[in-house]
Order: C-alpha cells, then sequence, then structure tokens
C-alpha cells in the first residue's frame, strides 16, 4: 500500500492512504469506526442488548471521557435492525427547556422526532410525535402510551446530568415509573427500553443537587426515600477495555501501519497502566503516534505515561478541582494514597460513592478501596507532593542533585544515599517522630518527583497489601528500578520486608533491588549497604 507523507503548516506529519484519509486515534467527542481506532466492543453491546430484550431500565452511569456518548451511538446501530432507537441527549438545552414541565414536554418531543429522522420510520410517524396539546406530564403519558402502541422503541438520553432543573427531571422520571409499572402489569404501552447516561446517577443525583446549591440535604431525603428510578436494574456491564479488546484496535492500526509491534504485549502493557480506562488507552496511543522517537514497545507505552503525566487534560483538571473542593474526597484519597490505610468499599457511603462515580477507585478482592489505575495513582499522588512541597518548599530545592538524573539514567543509588541524608538532617529534627510514621511515603516522593522532572515517572505495585510497606516502581528512559518502602519496628518486620522485596524482584523477573527503611526502633541507625541474597541484589537503606 502506498504512503504519501504530507505537513502541514506546523510541521505536523500526516499519513495519507491513496483516496482516502488514514484513521487515527481520538480522544475528543464522538469516535467513528470509519475515522478512528476503536476498539471492538462488541461483546460488551450483546451484554446491553440482552438487557434491552428483557424489557429493563436502567443508567450507564461512568466517569468522564470513558466512551459513554460513543457506545450508545455504536447502541444504536446495533439495534437498528431490531428496535425503533430514539436517542436523545439533555447537553444543549437551555435553561428554558427545563423551567416548566410544558417547555420540558415540547422540547423532549422535538428532539425524538429529529432523531426519528435517522430510523426507518415514516415522515408521518415522525411528525405524529409532535402535539402542540401536550403541555404537562399527564397528557405526555397518554401520548407515549398512544405513540408506543405495537412499537418496540428504545430511548436513549444522554448527558441525563445536564438538567438546570432536576426537580422537572424527577417529575419526567416518575411518568417513565408509572408507564413502565403499568406495562408490567399488562396495563398500557410504553418505551421497550429506557437507557439514562451520564456520570451521576439518578440515585445520587441528591449530590450534584446539593453541589450546585439547588437545594440542601434534607429537602432532598425524601427524593432518596421514594426514587423515581427505583424500577432501574443495575448495569453491570464492565466498560472499561481488557487487554484482548485493546488488541483489535491495535491490530487495525498494525494493518495500516506494519510497525512490527508485538501487539499482545503492547496491550497488556497499556492495560497495565490504564486498567482500560477508554480516554487513557486512546490517548496513549495517540501520543505513540505522533512521537517519532517513542516505539511501539513496552518502553514506548512507558513513555507515553511519563508524556500524559505532564499534561493538564480535561480529565486531570477536573481531578484537581474535584479534590479541591470536595474536602471528604481529598482526605480519603490521602489516606488510601499516602497514609496506606484501608478504607471498606461501600456505596452507601457517599464520599467513597463519589470517588466511584468519578472514576478514581474500584474494590479489590478484600472490598477494600483501591485507585482505579497506575495512572490515576501516580497525578493524584503528585498532587498530594505538590501541596506537601508547599508547605516545606526546602524539601524540592534541596533534592535536586546534578548527578542522580541525567537524560536517560536515574542513579537510584545516588538518589537514595542522598535522600537519606536529606532525611536525616533535614526532615526528622524538625518533625515528631509520630507523625513521620505515617507520613513516610509522601517524604520520600516529595524527594523523588523533582528528580525525575518528566523524563520518568513512578507507580505503585500492592500498595494496599501492608499499610507499614509500599512496592515502588521508577521507569526512566529504559530502565526500571523497584523499590519497597518499609516501616519497621523489629528485625522481623526488616527480615519480612526483604522476603517481600525478594519475591516482587522474581515476578518482575529483576535481579538489583532498592530497600528503603524507616526505622522506628529505639536504637535505630542510619546504614546503607548491598545485600547478597539468592543470586540477587539488594541496596538496602535505612534512615
Amino acid at each position: 500500500m502506498l504512503f504519501i507523507h504530507v505537513y502541514d503548516i506546523m510541521g505536523i506529519s500526516l499519513i495519507i492512504r491513496r483516496g482516502d484519509l488514514m484513521r487515527r486515534f481520538n480522544v475528543t467527542g464522538l469516535c467513528n469506526p470509519d475515522r478512528h481506532y476503536m476498539v471492538d466492543i462488541t461483546n460488551k453491546l450483546m451484554q446491553i442488548k440482552d438487557m434491552i430484550d428483557y424489557g429493563d431500565y436502567f443508567t450507564v452511569n461512568r466517569a468522564r471521557q470513558y466512551g459513554k456518548t460513543t457506545t450508545l451511538r455504536r447502541l444504536w446501530r446495533f439495534l437498528a435492525d431490531d428496535y425503533i432507537v430514539v436517542s436523545i441527549s439533555f447537553e444543549g438545552w437551555d435553561d428554558e427547556s427545563f423551567a416548566t414541565s410544558k417547555n420540558f414536554c415540547q422540547t423532549f418531543l422535538q428532539q425524538i422526532k429529529s432523531s426519528l429522522k435517522n430510523t426507518k420510520e415514516s415522515e408521518a410517524y415522525q411528525e405524529s410525535w409532535l402535539d402542540a396539546n401536550i403541555v404537562d406530564f399527564g397528557k405526555l403519558s397518554v401520548h407515549i402510551e398512544k405513540m408506543c402502541q405495537n412499537k418496540k422503541i428504545v430511548l436513549m438520553i444522554d448527558e441525563v446530568d445536564k438538567t438546570s432543573n432536576n426537580r422537572v427531571f424527577l417529575q419526567f422520571l416518575g411518568i417513565l415509573r408509572s408507564k413502565f409499572l403499568d406495562r408490567e402489569d399488562g396495563i398500557g404501552a410504553t418505551f421497550q427500553s429506557v437507557i439514562l447516561a451520564g456520570v451521576y446517577d439518578i440515585k445520587n443525583i441528591k449530590l450534584e443537587m446539593i453541589h450546585d446549591g439547588i437545594v440542601t440535604p434534607l429537602q432532598t431525603e425524601n427524593h432518596l426515600r421514594n426514587s423515581p428510578w427505583n424500577i432501574a436494574v443495575d448495569f453491570e456491564v464492565d466498560m472499561a477495555f481488557n487487554a484482548d479488546e485493546i488488541s483489535t484496535m491495535l491490530v487495525e492500526y498494525e494493518k495500516d501501519y506494519k510497525t512490527g509491534m508485538d501487539v499482545v504485549a503492547i496491550s497488556e502493557e497499556l492495560f497495565s497502566y490504564t486498567s482500560g480506562y477508554p480516554f487513557m488507552v486512546s490517548r496513549l496511543c495517540q501520543i505513540i503516534h505522533k512521537n517519532a522517537d517513542m516505539e511501539w514497545d513496552v518502553f514506548g507505552v512507558r513513555s507515553a505515561v511519563t508524556a500524559m503525566l505532564r499534561e493538564n487534560n480535561m480529565l486531570f483538571t477536573d481531578m484537581g478541582k474535584n479534590l479541591e473542593n470536595h474536602e471528604d474526597l481529598y482526605h480519603l484519597l490521602y489516606d488510601v494514597l499516602i497514609l496506606g490505610l484501608n478504607r471498606d468499599f461501600s456505596y452507601e457511603n457517599p464520599v467513597i460513592d463519589m470517588a466511584y462515580m468519578y472514576g478514581y477507585i474500584k474494590f479489590n478482592r478484600r472490598y477494600s478501596v483501591v485507585v482505579f489505575n497506575k495512572i490515576f495513582e501516580t497525578r493524584i499522588s503528585n498532587y498530594f507532593v505538590t501541596k506537601n512541597a508547599q508547605s516545606t518548599p526546602h524539601q524540592k530545592t534541596s533534592a535536586i542533585y546534578h548527578n542522580i538524573a541525567t537524560d536517560d539514567y536515574f542513579n537510584m543509588e545516588l538518589c537514595l544515599e542522598k535522600f537519606a541524608a536529606f532525611f536525616n538532617q533535614d526532615i526528622f529534627p524538625t518533625k515528631e517522630k509520630k507523625l513521620l510514621e505515617i507520613q513516610y511515603r509522601i517524604s520520600f516522593l516529595s524527594y523523588l518527583k523533582p528528580l525525575l522532572n518528566g523524563i520518568g515517572h513512578y507507580h505503585y505495585e500492592s500498595h494496599l497489601s501492608d499499610d507499614r510497606r509500599i512496592d515502588l516502581v521508577v521507569n526512566y528512559g529504559r530502565h526500571e528500578y523497584l523499590l519497597e518502602l518499609k516501616r519497621i519496628f523489629s528485625e522481623r518486620d526488616r527480615e519480612e520486608g526483604i522476603k517481600q522485596l525478594l519475591g516482587y524482584m522474581d515476578g518482575r523477573g529483576a535481579d538489583v533491588g532498592y530497600y528503603l527503611t524507616f526505622d522506628f526502633r529505639k536504637k535505630a541507625e542510619s546504614k546503607m549497604e548491598w545485600l547478597e541474597i539468592d543470586g540477587k541484589r539488594i541496596l538496602e537503606v535505612n534512615v
């Protein structure tokens, strides 16, 4: 296949295939399989269709940039042979549309008519949805029954949390609920299925109402107890991409560009950093594609991660705002990431529910809170490190030693040596010992982050297995460094840490590891020495 290189005025290379424009990785707006490289989500669509076939009503609530709109658009086409699909969005509705029930009904019907233009339904049927006499929800209920008679209609509403008047919206949901119950009792007709999509779930729409100052918590209590959407079933389709699904996108890319990449290895590496977060997967691929110095290998993925962590994209910007605006969310993530504390996962806990809704956390096998992926771990940790540096600015300047980091090499031994001196001279004398016991992690991360300086990055491994320890991986250029940070209160603690690090090194196929201990024994002494154990070398640094 012939490729022609064309350069625009900004010097960015565009590759054009004879006759048509090549597809690209897309991270903004709607994805189109004819224009963009996309993951094959057929299996997810089949799971959703099973719910629709059964007549379920449900919500698709996922974090921002999670592919909700693209999934709905793909679902629309997937259902077209079996259903009339009406797809509308509250995005773009002005305040007047939500001001009264009459305005809402008329705008709603107009959008249905517009959506039906993209179906096989006749123009007469499209026009019949419009009725100027529909001025309240009672009349709308009768109209829906009439228009759904002998029709299998699926209603999808995107951006449901963009409503400017939740009281009117809740009344609308009440109508849908009433008609659903009638249908289940064999009375009347209504939509086959209703799908609502947005960041906020209808169950916790009270969070948005309170956050926006529309109502007080007391005012929303009755709405919560008598939810008009308690007919909805749980949406349990995993919208994150697994490694096999990611590979379907890379296979398509490889057909066009023939890079020789190991598709399986790259897919697994992308998944290891993103846990399948759709935006992050596509963005990392986009970064590699646009940077000529990045290869399609695991090191290229790691370089892309470093580049992405420097970005101020919308996802990270929203994250920073949410941490600043929600003190409880701040403390939850600080407890989990910096203090290493265990927090039980519970939807009933509004803070945990909020963090889950934003996509920052998930739960592990023990049903404990963990941060959703390595990229969020690092970005959120960097946020806390930056906040810490503001309160102790000397840490950042004291940490810069030119011999530690070069363009392609990081001297971890010298880094730990300098940190030990820095910790004992600058930190320990000025802080209470008890405080250091719980904040030992951030003291090292605050030291480490400026040294990486946009060339490398770190991430956690097994960070919740023990609140006294943390496994840390530092990637710098094509080098990887395995560290274990651990508080020790006895010789047994120290020996357990060495054993844990050796096991971790085996799992990563590493011959060299680094063991940084924060010693809180009464007669603790600082030391630094290399250990030779079972053919492996461990640098032990005790502070």
